[in-house]
């Protein structure tokens, strides 16, 4: 089996065929577009757009490991929107996917 280059995994991340499955009680949320324009009408730039703490969950860990070996179950499912701190979780970028790494612990709330 031949070894893939570094360019070849790139293009297989950009196009979005691989599952990113969190461990433990992390789970994976896709934080929603910031706003470009105002209430009033004024654009903003990138530089000054709050980034959201809005977002969907895109995969979910195992749970959390309890005392008795059993993983507890989560109270969120993939595909709900929900509100989160402000600063929870790690950001990173998947193509142009832009992705929260978080403990289920950080969502504060599920939006219906």
């Amino acid at each position: 089996m031949a070894k893939k280059t570094a360019t070849q995994e790139k293009k297989k991340i950009a196009a979005g065929e691989f599952k990113l499955q969190p461990l433990g009680d992390r789970v994976v949320v896709e934080r929603e577009a910031a706003e470009e324009v105002t209430s009033g009408g004024i654009v903003l730039p990138d530089t000054a757009k709050d980034k959201p703490a809005r977002g969907t969950i895109v995969s979910l860990g195992n749970g959390r490991l309890l005392e008795d070996g059993s993983r507890a179950e989560f109270q969120v499912k993939v595909g709900e929107r929900v509100l989160f701190s402000s600063y929870a979780g790690e950001q990173f970028k998947v193509g142009e996917r832009e992705l929260l790494l978080m403990r289920e612990e950080d969502i504060l709330a599920v939006i219906e």
